[in-house]
């Protein structure tokens, strides 16, 4: 069984793809069955339109890639109107993303959202290194806290908390969130980092920096899983370089309920898929009936 459970969702696998790599799946759907998925995670929708940052907004680094998207989107009012309808016919589970400059301005996107019926869960984006505004709170404590528990309060519906690498303790800002009411959390976001031209002595994107994704920071989403494993009980989301089943598993063993796909999607359309069959094949050899049993069995080496 690949049946998992975060907060009050349950979804048919682990596998999920992640925000701002999938748009809100219509364009995959053309390519494979996305019900298929435990969950899709919308692109960030902010209460107003934002333009975004300047491009070039995408490039290709060594072992990852570069975004500065800059939480382009139409605003809520535009995904009411042209995304919600479409997104309640899926069979799979809808996580929208959320983010804003305020807690008011959370609360207003959340209740809207909500009430829509296009929505399974709400993820609350805390964490992007590309704006100014949204996703400070995920680098100090008590704004976490504070607009975590604002939010709660707002809504009904799963909330799961993304996080940003780009802290002290990860897992202080794990247990913040947790104690504020967040059913889960979503953790790693990118690593603000840049690319260089030589011949034209510039940044390579139009923001000079970015966020970085991709297999490059693996190895620290793994620890930051752990670490956040290690101190909250509500299901931790992986996140950060997943490319195919042993990525998800190595994700599951350090502590993950579930996983989000992201860079591996601009690679392979229909990563996402051979991830949940790697991961039945996987439960199979090793004689396991339960997807469940892999989270946080990590077995540590004896002092």
């Amino acid at each position: 069984m690949v049946e998992v459970k975060i907060g009050r969702l349950r979804l048919a696998n682990p596998v999920m793809a992640a925000s701002g790599t999938f748009g809100y799946g219509e364009e995959y759907n053309r390519l494979f069955d996305i019900n298929s998925l435990g969950a899709i995670v919308t692109k960030t929708i902010t209460l107003k339109p934002r333009i975004g940052n300047p491009p070039p907004r995408i490039v290709e680094t060594p072992s990852g890639m570069l975004n500065s998207i800059g939480l382009e989107n139409k605003g809520l009012d535009d995904f009411l109107k042209t995304r919600a309808q479409p997104l309640k016919r899926l069979k799979t589970k809808v996580i929208v993303s959320i983010a804003g400059e305020t807690a008011q301005e959370l609360k207003i996107l959340t209740g809207r959202v909500s009430s829509s019926g296009a929505a399974d869960a709400i993820e609350l984006n805390l964490s992007c290194p590309n704006v100014k505004g949204p996703g400070m709170a995920a680098r100090d404590v008590e704004a976490a806290r504070k607009i975590v528990k604002a939010v709660r309060k707002a809504v009904k519906l799963t909330l799961i908390a993304k996080l940003s690498p780009n802290v002290t303790d990860i897992a202080e800002i794990a247990k913040a969130v947790e104690d504020a009411g967040a059913d889960a959390v979503s953790l790693i976001n990118t690593f603000p980092a840049m690319a260089v031209d030589i011949n034209t002595q510039r940044p390579i994107l139009g923001n000079a920096t970015g966020g970085l994704s991709g297999p490059a920071i693996k190895p620290i989403a793994l620890k930051m899983v752990w670490d956040a494993y290690n101190a909250v009980k509500i299901p931790i989301i992986g996140i950060g370089g997943i490319m195919s089943a042993q990525d998800a598993i190595e994700f599951i063993l350090c502590g993950a309920s579930a996983v989000q796909v992201g860079t591996a999607n601009f690679i392979n359309p229909k990563a996402s898929l051979e991830i949940i069959e790697g991961i039945e094949k996987y439960l199979k050899k090793k004689n396991l009936k339960d997807v469940n049993e892999l989270i946080g069995r990590l077995r540590i080496w004896p002092r």
